[in-house]
């Protein structure tokens, strides 16, 4: 079970195919296969490149460097925009489906990064977006054969859906607490102490039980400072309430994992554990197996 789960993952992560023998079977070797020399060095020039483009578009929003770099960054731009997009066309030239790959999270991520560019010339803001080449990284799965990983991240999202029903209740709780305490807060320490509304309470409160402590508003008289004690300390408790949530389904969920993988297995009283359905003596000691019930 676990293998078919990894297998799906790897696929997903990889939804395009390989075309009949010819230059877009070997273009698709170098630009999809990691496996092989030209694979991993074209891999590791690739993401250098998006390193340097997402660190220029980042020093790019410093205005000094901006003021003295500007012609520098607007040519490093047009270039990685251009390597980008002739990478992007190869891509879809050397896969047997390229909408298939075109609507793949690679595919659409790889386009979305050209995009921004473009737009730029048209809406003013636009060239901020660039920074979501930072995505593109993500291509570092391949590179350093972190797919494995992938299993252990659809574990942590099977818990959270299984979480997802406890947490909206406890979100719920919390909502009509902050209310609460927003409106007591309003009417306790008043607009002369700087709760002027029951949303600015409401803020507040938030603020206060998530430990964040803006100082931005804080209470004058004696019972409002009681109560603000109150809703620290209770704030501690909230924090640690969706942590224990999802490490409950975590756990359950990775119980329920091994004991698919053990579906079939017998155990031995010498620890050894059986797989073949059909074997009748443990093959470590030669002990009789227990029957599967």
């Amino acid at each position: 079970m676990a293998g078919s789960h990894y297998t799906v993952l790897v696929s997903a992560f990889d939804p395009h195919s390989r075309p009949d023998p010819g230059w877009r079977a070997e273009l698709y070797t170098v630009l999809f296969e990691t496996e092989t020399s030209k694979g991993r060095a074209f891999d590791a020039v690739l993401l250098a490149a998006i390193l340097v483009s997402v660190s220029a578009v980042c020093l790019e929003t410093v205005d000094p460097l901006y003021r003295r770099f500007a012609p520098v960054f607007e040519s490093l731009e047009w270039m990685f925009t251009g390597l980008f997009a002739v990478e992007y066309c190869l891509r879809l030239a050397s896969v047997r489906r390229p909408r298939r790959y075109a609507l793949s999270f690679f595919g659409v991520v790889d386009l979305i990064s050209i995009l921004p560019t473009i737009v730029g010339l048209f809406v003013a803001d636009a060239h901020s977006l660039r920074i979501i080449r930072a995505l593109r990284l993500m291509r570092v799965f391949r590179v350093l054969k972190l797919g494995k990983f992938l299993r252990d991240a659809q574990v942590l999202r099977a818990a959270l859906v299984a979480a997802r029903y406890k947490i909206v209740v406890f979100m719920v709780a919390v909502l009509n607490l902050v209310l609460m305490l927003g409106a007591l807060m309003y009417l306790v320490e008043g607009p002369e102490h700087g709760f002027s509304s029951i949303p600015k309470g409401i803020y507040w409160a938030i603020v206060t039980m998530t430990t964040v402590g803006y100082g931005d508003i804080a209470p004058q008289t004696t019972l409002g400072q009681v109560i603000a004690s109150g809703v620290m300390l209770l704030g501690y408790g909230i924090l640690a309430v969706p942590t224990g949530i999802v490490s409950v389904e975590l756990s359950r969920v990775t119980l329920n994992e091994s004991a698919e993988e053990r579906v079939g297995q017998r155990a031995c009283a010498c620890g050894m554990s059986e797989d073949d359905s059909g074997a009748n003596y443990c093959r470590r000691c030669g002990e009789r197996l227990p029957d599967l019930r």
